[in-house]
């Protein structure tokens, strides 16, 4: 497994535009079908409440963002959601829940969750926060496919975002996940306030974890109103162009997925993503609590660029 250090991830950053692009791709169409594209849907299965302190969250208690905190959804109502994903082309459909750690009851209630969706023949994904020991088996033995739990940023950066939890508490969650054999979604939110240095970082944090994530959503922050950071100066496209880039180029088998920012982006900085290696979207009209671009939008779009929904699977070695 290569090792990569800051310095070197940093460098990659540093190339100029057009040659970073052309070889990300490069090494895209060695590992993938660079026409291929993952649809996944996101569902929030129970919205808002949570107790923690991450400073780009809408789901926080703490802040007044007009989030109302609801209670988890029924089987049959996630059933639906889930099926109308998968009629609208999804091959993912994953559920998140705002919560900081869910008890055994929790976990019990969104495996019978879990178990629905995977009876329609999607592939399955939660969010839940973090996982103690025997979580991630009893879900895995429901059907999980995935489970997301993002590093957010540079262990470095991290205080400065979130104080109500450590970096080591997301690391232990992602061992737990690996422990019980289930596929690991991590990736990070830019944008935040942080340097090129520290997505350099994350971006490093990433790739050395063994094995890196099958999974890598990279987050553009969306600023909402009455969070921290409502106010932080937009980051520059093309540098946000740059992490998908540089994801792709340090975890070459990784589906890396444009995620939450994507209604912000616009059309041309998408196709550049997409050039850069990014082969899987969250696809519907809302990420959790914040927009995200129209189904139909989406589809035509993939479309005027000659590329297919699919699940991308890498090529043999």
């Amino acid at each position: 497994m290569t090792r990569w250090t800051i310095a070197q991830v940093e460098a990659l950053y540093a190339l100029p535009f057009a040659e970073l692009l052309h070889r990300a791709q490069a090494v895209h169409r060695e590992n993938f079908d660079p026409s291929l594209v993952e649809l996944a849907t996101l569902l929030s299965v129970k919205t808002g409440g949570c107790p923690e302190d991450c400073a780009y969250c809408p789901q926080a208690a703490r802040y007044d963002t007009g989030v109302e905190a609801t209670r988890l959804m029924e089987p049959h109502e996630v059933r639906t959601a889930a099926q109308r994903a998968k009629d609208a082309g999804a091959t993912r459909f994953c559920m998140g829940a705002a919560w900081r750690s869910p008890k055994d009851r929790d976990i019990e209630k969104v495996a019978e969750l879990v178990a629905e969706v995977k009876a329609l023949g999607l592939e399955t994904c939660a969010t839940l926060g973090m996982l103690d020991e025997g979580h991630a088996e009893t879900l895995q033995a429901a059907g999980l496919d995935y489970y997301n739990h993002n590093l957010d940023s540079a262990p470095e950066f991290y205080g400065e975002i979130i104080t109500t939890r450590d970096y080591q508490d997301r690391l232990d969650t992602l061992e737990h996940v690996r422990g019980a054999g289930v596929k690991v979604c991590c990736g990070g939110i830019v944008g935040m306030g942080e340097s090129r240095r520290q997505r350099a970082a994350l971006i490093a944090q990433l790739a050395n974890l063994d094995p890196y994530p099958e999974s890598v959503p990279i987050n553009h922050l969306v600023r909402v109103k009455g969070t921290p950071l409502a106010d932080e100066p937009p980051l520059d496209p093309f540098e946000f162009v740059r992490t998908i880039a540089v994801a792709r180029i340090t975890m070459p088998r990784a589906r890396v997925r444009l995620s939450a920012g994507r209604q912000q982006m616009g059309e041309a900085v998408q196709a550049l993503c997409f050039q850069a290696g990014a082969n899987s979207i969250f696809y519907g009209d809302k990420l959790l609590t914040t927009g995200n671009p129209d189904t139909a939008a989406d589809l035509e779009l993939l479309q005027r660029l000659g590329l297919k929904a699919g699940q991308p699977q890498p090529l043999p070695a």
